[in-house]
């Protein structure tokens, strides 16, 4: 018998991983979410911000990195600096960096949207080819005679309905993010 749970959940861990995405896109406000993909060299090693500092946001417009080493702060800064995708220009007084968030431009947001567009068929493209991967075993075991052609069939249809699944949710997260960094 051919089972699609494993499909499924290499769909979901797909939109769990756009999910993540998206956490990382800024909209207004700040959130620690947003130097999630900072990796600063330290130690020798490039090390994610997360393991060599604390980052809180303690107001609407700010950042604040505590180094759990304060050794470790120029590393800090010149990794938030160095990443231009975020666009920010921290400062330090020598115990923690402060990140100020500045408020997005009109085109600005309209880049993020593009940026999060992109993000959205990156995972359609994933979605597609877990869909594929889940058909060609599908044929590969009718082949072998493991699967009537009713079953290959009734399968195509369950992966499909799965991906559509996918697609609706998919659409809904980009729209309520879409909403999000678009509202002033």
């Amino acid at each position: 018998m051919f089972d699609t749970t494993v499909y499924e959940l290499k769909m979901n861990g797909a939109l769990e991983h756009f999910e993540d995405e998206l956490k990382k896109v800024r909209t207004g406000r700040a959130h620690p979410g947003m130097l999630e993909g900072v990796q600063a060299e330290v130690y020798g090693a490039k090390m994610p911000l997360n393991q060599i500092a604390n980052v809180t946001a303690p107001e609407p417009q700010m950042l604040l990195v505590t180094p759990f080493d304060p050794s470790n702060i120029v590393a800090i800064v010149t990794a938030i600096r160095d990443d231009q995708g975020l666009g920010f220009n921290p400062s330090d007084d020598g115990r923690v960096v402060r990140v100020p968030v500045p408020a997005l431009t009109g085109e600005r947001r309209k880049q993020l949207v593009k940026q999060t567009g992109e993000k959205v068929e990156e995972t359609r493209i994933a979605l597609r080819n877990i869909r594929q991967d889940a058909l060609k075993e599908a044929k590969a075991k009718k082949q072998a005679k493991e699967l009537s052609e009713d079953d290959e069939k009734r399968i195509g249809k369950e992966i499909d309905k799965l991906v559509s699944d996918m697609q609706i949710k998919l659409d809904e997260l980009f729209k309520a993010k879409e909403k999000d960094i678009l509202t002033i």
